[in-house]
């Protein structure tokens, strides 16, 4: 055989390999859209819950918040009872447990059904992204990582952009309950998509629970925690009050709503993506300029808040800034967490959504207490500046 020959097979070799990981990443991203239009689609719909169960809006957050709470809850649970079997039947499992947490919430006749549905889907949420994180990582090597984790986290952007808004109209037009199901019917495509698609023997790294539990031996994986915790909270402090800022302080009507999310969502997907690049050239500058410029845009949306195009414009680079320190923020405990990251990286998604239960409690305790609609930006700057400083300590030479 020559070399010209077999150069162009090992060519094609290299292209089937990469039409292969693009098709798992394609079906991974199918799967975080349906789990990401279930996690934010109830922003849009606070208004409609409160007045379907005759509760306040703070309390109608908790399907927001307690949301968050299921995942930082069951993210690190299931990832841990699960570390010895196979990826791909842990994966299936968890869209199996996703889709009966939608059809609850559906069904739910009082608020208190409807939370158990949302913790249903939630338990899934961390230990997806959690395990789905390594598993793509894995697929493609070290210095590709962020841009493949930013892949799979595609479909939580798109989710922003077409899922929550349509969901959020669904719900407008025909009850809430509608949003749901096709929620469930999402899950049912992204089921298929994992079993058809995507490789039985992931190649990830072997490890064990004593391994894992380990590396929570390293300071600096508690401050990587930290950082994800506190600084991603202040996106979602603002964010889950979005709808009554919009219609109550803007002055929009309730119909357009469904419109600035889609642009929020847009933000998402543009800064998730750059966001990734950013993190693989040099991770640790992107995730100061972004924890920075965050704090900083949250404490502007207070004022913009009160005209209509700004506050749309506000929103847009609010999406690109705040979910572009997700794929650089989940790299970051990846490599804190090196040679056993399977359990760090679910406990990571837990933090991101223990910090979104914070951000939401507190933000809606501003609200509660009467300091007005846009009060959570201001808890939103204040968590984010913390979890800048956070960033900042986590690097010194003796946390390191």
């Amino acid at each position: 055989m020559s070399k010209s020959t077999i150069m162009l097979a090992q060519s094609e070799d290299l292209q089937m390999e990469s039409y292969s990981i693009g098709v798992a990443l394609l079906m991974m991203a199918i799967c975080s859209f349906a789990i990401g239009t279930t996690e934010f689609v109830t922003t849009g719909l606070l208004p409609n819950l409160a007045n379907d169960f005759d509760i306040t809006i703070p309390v109608a957050g908790f399907v927001t918040s307690g949301y968050a709470l299921g995942v930082g809850i069951g993210g690190p649970l299931l990832t841990a009872g699960t570390l010895h079997i196979s990826r791909k039947k842990v994966l299936v499992s968890l869209m199996v447990l996703f889709i009966t947490g939608s059809i609850v919430s559906a069904l739910a006749p009082t608020f208190a059904i409807l939370m158990v549905g949302r913790f249903l889907s939630a338990f899934c949420h961390g230990a997806f992204f959690g395990i789905g994180a390594v598993v793509v990582a894995s697929m493609v090597g070290p210095n590709r990582s962020a841009t493949a984790i930013a892949l799979m986290f595609t479909g939580l952007t798109l989710a922003n952009v077409i899922g929550v808004p349509m969901g959020t109209l669904l719900g407008q037009h025909f009850g809430w309950r509608s949003s749901f199901w096709v929620i469930s019917v999402l899950g049912v495509i992204g089921l298929i998509g994992i079993l058809a698609f995507l490789p039985s023997h992931t190649i990830v790294p072997k490890t064990c629970l004593r391994h894992e539990l380990a590396v929570f031996k390293r300071p600096q994986v508690w401050m990587a925690l930290l950082v994800t915790a506190v600084g991603f909270s202040g996106l979602l402090a603002s964010f889950a009050y979005v709808a009554p800022m919009m219609l109550y302080v803007a002055g929009y009507t309730p119909y357009a709503v469904g419109w600035l999310l889609g642009i929020y969502g847009v933000g998402l997907v543009i800064g998730n993506i750059l966001g990734g690049r950013a993190a693989d050239k040099a991770l640790i500058t992107t995730i100061y300029g972004l924890l920075t410029a965050l704090a900083i845009l949250l404490g502007i949306f207070v004022f913009t808040a009160h005209y209509k195009i700004p506050a749309a414009i506000t929103l847009f680079l609010l999406g690109a800034i705040g979910f572009g320190l997700v794929s650089p923020l989940q790299k970051y405990i990846l490599n804190k967490a090196e040679g056993a990251p399977t359990l760090a990286s679910a406990a990571n998604i837990a933090a991101f959504n223990l910090g979104t239960a914070l951000g939401v409690f507190l933000g809606g305790f501003t609200i509660q207490i009467g300091l007005g609609y846009t009060s959570p930006n201001w808890v939103g700057t204040i968590l984010t500046a913390i979890g800048l400083i956070l960033a900042i300590i986590s690097n010194t030479k003796r946390m390191s």
